[in-house]
């Protein structure tokens, strides 16, 4: 058993990395207190030198020596054996990122999810659909070939959003939450939001954190498989969308009165 695991592993790790990429030098876990849950960064220190810190009254928070852990392969190891739920970072130092992802998260989720994955099929843009860790929301994702600006790709995919009637600011209903990356540029005080990586084993085995078929809403069968074959949007692509954002931005700017 834990040899054909070790083997499974061995095409699963890369796959999740290949695919869901973001920081490496840092991720999230997620923790739970009570009825209270989040996430928060994975960090590296001497338990030792925190106690004795801790002892004089200091906290995690103001404690100095620690460092980010970086994402190694057992640690998605052991995401996918349900030992710990991680979340990637997707904005990287540089503001770029190698995906988008759409979140949707109200009662209606299923019905603005297609509405938005219809126009983007409409203008040849790959996206899939994970319904969330709860199982009451839909993550669509969208993968990019290299790393792409996320001032460009956000405002690609809000316009696409309002094209679809899936996002308006003054419909209070819609269930779009945000964009992930939700910032178009680091602050350089803080790390910008992270996403939960898909096919956390215990949310898994529940048929959530995973792809599912738009039609039927059910598990894809093979998840690994499935990941083997996205499809991944060109630099040139999203050019040419930013471009059109950006004219029909212009075209439709109130002209000034002489």
């Amino acid at each position: 058993m834990k040899k054909a695991m070790k083997e499974n592993f061995s095409i699963q790790i890369p796959l999740i990395k290949s695919t869901f990429k973001g920081r490496e030098d840092v991720f999230a876990i997620r923790w739970e207190k009570g009825n209270k849950s989040g996430y928060m960064p994975a960090y590296f220190y001497d338990p030792y030198m925190y106690r004795t810190h801790k002892m004089k009254g200091g906290t995690f928070q103001n404690y100095k020596d620690k460092t980010y852990l970086q994402l190694s392969d057992k640690e998605i190891a052991k995401h996918l054996n349900g030992e710990q739920q991680i979340g990637v970072y997707p904005l990287l130092i540089d503001n770029t990122s190698w995906f988008l992802v759409a979140d949707f998260d109200k009662e209606n989720w299923m019905e603005e999810c297609n509405k938005f994955i219809v126009i983007c099929s409409e203008r040849n843009i790959p996206t899939y659909l994970e319904r969330s860790r709860s199982g009451n929301g839909g993550h669509v994702w969208i993968f990019f070939k290299q790393p792409y600006p996320a001032i460009r790709s956000r405002k690609i995919f809000i316009s696409i959003l309002e094209q679809s009637g899936a996002f308006s600011l003054f419909d209070k209903s819609s269930s779009f939450d945000r964009l992930f990356p939700n910032q178009d540029f680091l602050s350089g005080k803080g790390l910008g939001n992270l996403i939960a990586l898909p096919l956390f084993k215990k949310a898994f085995e529940q048929g959530n954190n995973c792809f599912i078929d738009e039609s039927t809403l059910q598990p894809i069968p093979n998840q690994w498989h499935f990941l083997q074959s996205v499809k991944r949007i060109s630099i040139t692509e999203l050019d040419k969308l930013y471009q059109e954002v950006a004219s029909s931005s212009i075209s439709t700017f109130p002209k000034t009165i002489t």
